[in-house]
């Protein structure tokens, strides 16, 4: 069985968003959602599963294998 890591989902996010040369602006209309909660989503080290399905398949990419270790 895999170990789960602790990570900061938040500044993973805005890191992969900054990687693909997206815009936060971007990312809050598709969500959809206000840029103020995204904002607050980037400072928390976790997130609502369904937010961060919805994000994954945003940006294309699984970020639920940030939890486990490699």
């Amino acid at each position: 069985m895999a170990n789960i890591r602790n990570v900061h989902i938040g500044k993973i996010i805005k890191a992969k968003l900054k990687e693909q040369g997206r815009t936060s602006a971007w990312l809050a209309h598709q969500i959809p959602c206000t840029p103020n909660h995204l904002y607050k989503i980037y400072s928390k080290p976790n997130i609502n599963t369904e937010m961060l399905v919805r994000i994954s398949n945003l940006l294309e990419y699984n970020f639920f294998r940030e939890y486990i270790e490699k």
